[in-house]
Formats: C-alpha cells, sequence, structure tokens
C-alpha cells in the first residue's frame, strides 16, 4: 500500500496530518512483520508514504525531533489506546490481535469514539473528529521535555551520559576520548555478547536538527582500520539518506541511536527518569442503571 494526501499525491510539499499518518502507521507495521522498532516504523512509513527527504527532515521546533517523527509518535499512541498497538519496555511496538485485522473503517471509528470519550470527560459539549496540529500539538510530550534537558547540559556532560548509557547496556572498557583530530570520535567500548565480544566507537552529537549522509560518511572513514563497529548518539534525528549509508552495502554498518530512542534508552534504564503508574478509575453509569 501506497498512501498519498488527501488530493492524491504524494507527501512532497508537506508533512502528512495526524489524521493522515494514523492508517499508514498501522499498516506499516503489518508490512513489518507485526513488530517493529521506532527507526524501522519511521523508515516505513516514509517509504510507504513516499515522503521526501525535504520534508520527512521538518524539524518540530526545538525539540531535535522531525516534524513527522512527532505526529508519528501521537499515531503510535492513539492506535494503542484504541487497542490496536502495543509496546514493550524496550521500546519495540507490535500489532494486537485486533491491530491485526482492523480495516481502514473500523480505526476511524475507533478513533472517533477515543476522541468523543475525552470530550466528554473533558466536560466538552462537541469536538471535531479531525485532529488537527493544534489540537494534539498543545499536549507535551516528556521526550520533548528530556531532550531539553539534556540539550542544556555540557558537551562533555553529554559523553558522560553517552558513556553512562552504554555501561548500563552492557558495555564494558568504555572511555570517553574527546581528542581533537580525532575524525570525530568522542570514545570507545566494548560490548560484551556472551562468548563474544566487540570493539565500538561511539560518536555523541548534541543536535537540534537532522544530522545527514556526510556525518556518517566521515565517521566510517574514522572508523577504518580500528574497528567495523561503530554507534553515533545524538538528541536530534537522522536524515533517510543518512539512515541509508549506515546500512550501505559493502561497507561496515553504523548504529544510529536518534533523540526518540536514546529516550527510551534512557527511560528503560532509568537514568535522570523516573516512571510512576497512575490509577484511573471510571465509573460506568450504565451498570448502575442496569442492576
Amino acid at each position: 500500500m501506497r498512501a498519498s494526501s488527501r488530493d492524491g499525491r504524494p507527501f512532497v510539499d508537506r508533512v502528512p496530518t495526524f489524521d493522515e499518518l494514523n492508517w499508514p502507521a498501522l499498516v506499516a507495521f503489518r508490512a513489518l512483520g507485526g513488530s517493529a522498532s521506532l527507526a524501522e516504523h519511521l523508515a516505513e512509513v516514509i517509504r510507504a508514504c513516499a515522503v521526501t527527504e525535504l520534508v520527512a527532515g521538518v524539524s518540530h521546533g526545538e525539540t531535535g525531533r522531525t516534524e513527522l517523527e512527532y505526529r508519528l509518535a501521537w499515531a503510535r499512541t492513539t492506535l494503542k489506546r484504541c487497542g490496536y498497538l502495543q509496546n514493550s519496555s524496550r521500546g519495540v511496538w507490535s500489532l494486537t490481535d485486533v491491530g491485526e485485522v482492523a480495516s481502514e473503517g473500523d480505526v476511524r471509528a475507533a478513533i472517533a469514539t477515543v476522541r468523543l470519550h475525552d470530550a466528554q470527560r473533558r466536560g466538552a459539549t462537541a469536538q471535531s473528529t479531525d485532529a488537527s496540529v493544534d489540537d494534539v500539538g498543545q499536549t507535551s510530550d516528556w521526550r520533548d521535555e528530556l531532550l531539553t534537558v539534556v540539550r542544556s547540559i555540557a558537551p562533555d556532560a553529554f559523553e558522560r551520559l553517552c558513556q553512562r548509557l552504554l555501561r548500563e547496556s552492557g558495555f564494558i572498557k568504555v572511555e570517553v576520548t574527546g581528542r581533537t583530530g580525532d575524525g570525530g570520535i568522542d570514545g570507545t567500548g566494548i560490548l560484551q555478547l556472551s562468548l563474544m565480544s566487540f570493539h565500538v566507537l561511539f560518536q555523541c552529537k548534541r543536535y537540534q536538527g537532522s544530522v545527514g549522509s556526510a556525518a556518517v560518511r566521515d565517521f566510517r572513514g574514522a572508523m577504518m582500520g580500528r574497528t567495523d563497529k561503530g554507534l553515533i548518539i545524538t538528541t536530534g534525528s537522522f536524515s533517510s539518506d543518512a539512515r541509508r549509508e549506515a546500512t550501505r552495502d559493502g561497507a561496515p554498518p553504523i548504529d544510529l541511536i536518534d533523540g526518540s530512542a536514546l529516550c527510551e534508552h534512557l527511560k528503560r534504564l532509568s537514568l535522570g527518569i523516573t516512571t510512576e503508574l497512575v490509577e484511573e478509575v471510571t465509573i460506568c453509569a450504565d451498570w448502575f442503571q442496569s442492576l
């Protein structure tokens, strides 16, 4: 399936709206075998919706995420509330049994019901079922707040944060080099997997915008002759060209952690983040009337 804008054309000059992303977001998981990481999901939606590189790179204010990433995150959250998606503590999203078979009409109806319920809870008398950017954009996302905090710390503090992140994720002998003229390499570490271990070079980028393919190529050049494993961590995002360059055939692959994935890793490891479960009580008046 190739999604397009309401006038039938691919998204060549604007970011898809929230409502235009809901169905493609669900279909993308089906195309990916029922589950995907955030990066995999984003890449599939870009492909399926024929989103151009220019549109995919539009920034969402100064949050370090793209507008497409921001709206896609809301689409996933909405689909989860409708019972079509679920996500694990490791940042992997997957289809539920209902999500595997739901039709586009089912999705529209379920989302309309969720929004009507939200409106009733807020005491609103009426609310459009067609959410606009202003409707949804008013709600703050914890990832935006976290990225703002992380980008406010000193450069060496961000390097130490990345060092801590890698250590908590199973790396050993993680060292921050920070030497000038080292091809952009900020540190080294060893990833130990059972009987095997890999020497990894990493780079830390406190970006607000999008990291392009040139940065990936330069980093790979600095890796040559030293290791075949590389990792770039940024508070921003990666362009589609950068992601393709990172996995280009015939070249050592480079793993990419963008701002959204960084937030999920910090949350999973409880690094600077505490998570609280809030009990929500709903009164079913109809049940009492049926007694």
